[in-house]
């Protein structure tokens, strides 16, 4: 049966970082998180203290979580009674955790405390991630240590399906890490912006470039367009960034899913495809989707010299299905070529803008 591609319930928990003022001093040009730290702080999520750094190295506590929060969602910071314990009205982020828990982005524990100084952890940070940007499609990716019977288990899977993270290359997703200042502002940066969930992806993905437009020509000889966009909800799903295919008049979704197991696509609220998997050794045999043993995909050739009306690739991976259809997939662009068993081309890029 197809693997799903499906709408995961949320839940909550907490996070954050703190402020920052211009050319902070531990914050480098080399710093891996340069970029999307300074994107930030540029729209007053972070600011610095008060000697203008910003601790991008350093854990990010719940009270730290909920002041990014709900400047990232404009609400009060206001300083106000909480219905925590251990944050008082005179707790420099009372009014920021109260209002970004009223709003449901994040919430406290059983014994009515918020710990505020705790640092947040990676399954923590996913509950939260899935609530402030409301994702919906989930990618049921098999982390070894995130099991289903864990709090974080859907909201891991939303936000790997949103391209904010992509887990490690031991197929693991590391719940119970830590997260620094600089790696909660990529995963903020992530959920906001295309440019910044290119770098959720594996060395060597090949993933498209979210901030490009491509367009393909189909076998009747028509164009269809794919734009990366921000997909407005339908009803009561959530949709968010995903790929958009504008050909024949209509318009249609579907999302490049990544791990450092395969690349897929999958449709909304629906299934997902395996298109190929990792590591790429030619001769590998694999199922796109239904175990269906007469239905299986081969890499036959790798390094291959493919042309298409865009250009010609030279580092092309080629798979032959088992209907003998050959299709073409190329690091950073994902499928290039597609020709059918009686060698008609029917999908070849032709233009990337």
């Amino acid at each position: 049966m197809k693997k799903l591609f499906a709408p995961i319930a949320i839940l909550l928990s907490l996070f954050l970082l703190v402020p920052v003022q211009a050319a902070p001093p531990d914050l480098p040009a080399s710093h891996t998180f340069y970029e999307e730290m300074n994107y930030l702080i540029d729209k007053g999520v972070i600011e610095g203290e008060a000697d203008g750094s910003v601790k991008p190295d350093r854990p990010v506590t719940r009270a730290e979580a909920a002041i990014m929060i709900a400047r990232l969602k404009g609400l009060s910071g206001t300083q106000q009674a909480t219905r925590f314990s251990d944050v008082p009205k005179t707790h420099f982020a009372s009014g920021f955790i109260a209002e970004a828990v009223k709003a449901g982005y994040l919430t406290g524990y059983t014994d009515g405390t918020y710990k505020p100084d705790a640092p947040i952890i990676r399954g923590d940070m996913a509950i939260v991630l899935a609530r402030v940007f409301n994702l919906g499609l989930g990618f049921q990716n098999g982390f070894k240590d995130v099991s289903p019977n864990m709090m974080a288990y859907d909201s891991v899977n939303l936000i790997i399906a949103a391209n904010i993270t992509a887990g490690y290359p031991d197929n693991t997703f590391r719940p119970k890490a830590r997260v620094t200042r600089g790696q909660f502002a990529a995963f903020i940066a992530r959920g906001l912006e295309p440019k910044f969930k290119n770098d959720a992806a594996i060395p060597g993905s090949y993933m498209k470039d979210k901030t490009k437009t491509y367009t393909y020509r189909m076998a009747d000889g028509a164009s269809a367009v794919h734009r990366f966009v921000d997909v407005p909800d339908r009803g009561n799903l959530a949709y968010g960034f995903m790929w958009t295919v504008e050909y024949g008049g209509e318009t249609g979704e579907y999302a490049e899913l990544e791990n450092y197991r395969f690349i897929a696509f999958g449709w909304p609220y629906s299934e997902y495809d395996i298109a190929l998997p990792y590591p790429v050794v030619a001769g590998k045999k694999f199922d796109t989707f239904n175990g269906d043993e007469s239905q299986v995909n081969t890499i036959t050739a790798v390094n291959k010299t493919v042309a298409t009306r865009y250009k010609t690739f030279t580092n092309a991976t080629e798979v032959t299905t088992y209907d003998g259809t050959r299709y073409y997939m190329v690091p950073g662009q994902s499928t290039v070529k597609t020709v059918n068993a009686a060698g008609k081309v029917v999908f070849e890029l032709i233009s990337v803008k």
